[in-house]
């Protein structure tokens, strides 16, 4: 049995260096990394698609490599029957204009809250988990990697217009710190009319 147990500490020393090279990793990228599996959040009960589409601006997000710039919108129209378009726009730091098209869909049409987004054909979808809306003013966005032991939290908070009252924030927070979420960790983008107006033109 001590080669048993010997090959089981091994195994367990490797999966804590596995553990910690990807946390170093990721933390090295301001990704978002919390302990154990991802949760499982209830999302919008009867959520609808249609009265979903249109322009949101991003409010406050978790960090993450693939947004870095400000005036994060992102716009939803009806692509074909049961598929989400996405159009992706931020305005970045050298006063260019990044944009990016993508597609969702609900994987299972029975949960249509619990939906899919990818940007990239050979690339796996991402989980875009509508949490809470309201459809004319806030949106609350979840999305989550598992990496085993460890998984990464993307969540956005949205808004119809490009600010959102506190007390909304506030809720919206409460939300996701009820799930696990390091609400303090979320970052604010930045939505002034005058400095956004570039992504108009």
């Amino acid at each position: 049995m001590p080669g048993g147990q010997k090959g089981c500490g091994e195994k367990m020393n490797a999966i804590q260096v596995i553990s910690l090279t990807l946390l170093s990793v990721l933390a090295a990228s301001a990704q978002v990394i919390m302990p154990g599996r991802c949760p499982k959040p209830a999302v919008q009960e009867n959520f609808d698609t249609a009265r979903y589409l249109g322009k949101w601006y991003d409010i406050q997000r978790l960090p993450h490599t693939f947004q870095k710039g400000e005036c994060c919108t992102a716009t939803y129209s009806l692509k074909s029957p049961g598929v989400v378009g996405v159009l992706n726009k931020e305005l970045l730091a050298d006063g260019t204009v990044s944009s990016i098209s993508g597609s969702a869909w609900a994987k299972d049409p029975s949960e249509p809250a619990k939906l899919q987004v990818s940007f990239f054909e050979f690339s796996p979808p991402a989980p875009y988990w509508v949490l809470s809306t309201d459809y004319d003013s806030y949106s609350l966005v979840y999305s989550c990697t598992d990496l085993g032991v460890l998984h990464v939290d993307f969540a956005w908070i949205m808004s119809r217009q490009p600010t959102l009252p506190e007390e909304t924030l506030e809720e919206l927070h409460s939300t996701l710190s009820s799930i696990g979420v390091s609400v303090d960790k979320l970052v604010t983008t930045d939505q002034d009319v005058s400095y956004c107006s570039a992504m108009e033109q």
